[in-house]
């Protein structure tokens, strides 16, 4: 099923506060990307602020998940252990709020 606006809403407000509850920075999302053909792009400010946008149209809810907790991941600049108990601790929440379209991808 294509993602929906509502959805990606209702997913960056989950990816924000399990990231908040996690002490990490919280990126901007939108969509869609600027650059032309990108489904995912990370664009960050002097001042240290990072947006994901992520292309929406005619991609599966999960894919467009995966690349907001990879944005979130990125924008944390994450690796290893660290980014491997965020990304499940990001997942989860978004499942939690979402219900089926995730648990189902």
């Amino acid at each position: 099923m294509e993602a929906t606006s509502v959805q990606f809403a209702a997913a960056a407000r989950a990816l924000g506060a399990a990231a908040r509850q996690r002490g990490l920075t919280v990126p901007g999302f939108r969509s869609p990307p600027r650059v032309k053909g990108a489904e995912r792009t990370l664009r960050r400010t002097p001042g240290g602020a990072a947006t994901v946008a992520v292309r929406l149209r005619g991609r599966p809810f999960a894919a467009v998940v995966a690349d907001m907790v990879e944005g979130v991941v990125v924008a944390n600049r994450l690796d290893g252990t660290e980014a491997t108990r965020v990304r499940t601790a990001l997942w989860a929440a978004v499942a939690a709020a979402g219900g089926d379209e995730v648990r189902a991808a």
